[in-house]
């Protein structure tokens, strides 16, 4: 796959976060983007970016394949909203239909510590997909991130940061890595338009790192209004997240991401992309908080 602009680049998971800003950093680099989701009505935010929307569905395989019709790479996203088990299934059907219509390049969006045996079935299920891709003969780069930074802005948090609490899993003292999607989407983009400077690649990406109430300060500093941690007790972990993501926070507090931060800078400093602090997304952000009159 040469290294040149104008590429057709299939994007999952484009109307969420991730595959959202992947689109919009494809398209910045000058690719033409196909975007593959099951319910296109909910698709018509990214649409208004002039990408192609495709109807498709992980479960149907011939359909997957019609979606990469006449491409040259793929970002792949797997879907976890079925269980990790699930996830596991569409994404090696994904790369297998990848292989089938012989694409140039796929980037992987998996998870860091996928490979460290964690326990945690969404990172197992990352990592058995991860797999499939090494064997599969395709040229590949898998990207491995930590916590988004956007996560803070999702219905889980934001209300009840507007009422001046942060309420996590996590213990205060817990250190979170984190990374702005922002940043993976021009890594991304970076990836598929140079491709042969990461074949092969597996790239943990991190941007900042704070304790739990560091993270509760920064917010209200940059919220100018109070916002004070509150620990979620670890007996009501199953009970607030479910038993497929409870292992995830039971992990986070006991071992968390280990992502070498200065290494991660340094080497997309390379690359012109300067990763996100999280004061920086705080302040470009407001976690989607209007500013009080």
């Amino acid at each position: 796959m040469a290294e040149v602009k104008n590429k057709k680049i299939l994007v999952t998971g484009a109307i969420g976060q991730l595959g959202g800003a992947a689109a919009s950093a494809l398209l910045a680099y000058g690719h033409h983007i196909r975007v593959m989701t099951s319910d296109p009505e909910k698709a018509i935010d990214i649409k208004e970016l002039n990408v192609e929307v495709f109807q498709g569905d992980f479960r149907d395989r011939e359909n997957m394949k019609k979606a990469l019709d006449g491409l040259d790479g793929a970002f792949l996203m797997t879907p976890s909203g079925d269980g990790p088990k699930a996830e596991v299934t569409h994404g090696k059907a994904m790369i297998d239909a990848c292989k089938e219509k012989d694409i140039g390049h796929v980037v992987y969006s998996s998870v860091n510590s996928a490979n460290k045996k964690t326990g945690v079935p969404f990172f197992d299920s990352k990592y058995e997909t991860e797999e499939h891709l090494r064997k599969s003969g395709l040229s590949y780069t898998i990207l491995r991130p930590v916590w988004f930074m956007e996560n803070f802005a999702l219905p889980w948090y934001r209300p009840s940061i507007e009422k001046g609490v942060l309420s996590t899993l996590l213990r205060p003292d817990r250190e979170l890595q984190m990374v702005s999607v922002v940043d993976i989407g021009r890594i991304v983009a970076e990836v598929l338009t140079k491709p042969m400077k990461f074949v092969g690649r597996e790239i943990d990406i991190v941007g900042d790192h704070l304790t739990m109430e560091k993270i509760a300060e920064e917010i209200s500093r940059v919220l100018s209004h109070p916002v004070k941690y509150d620990h979620i007790p670890e007996s009501r972990v199953e009970k607030a997240v479910g038993p497929d993501w409870a292992p995830m926070f039971r992990w986070l507090n006991e071992h968390g991401y280990d992502a070498d931060i200065y290494m991660t800078h340094s080497q997309f400093r390379r690359f012109e992309i300067p990763l996100t602090s999280f004061r920086e997304y705080l302040e470009d952000s407001r976690l989607g908080i209007r500013k009080a009159a």
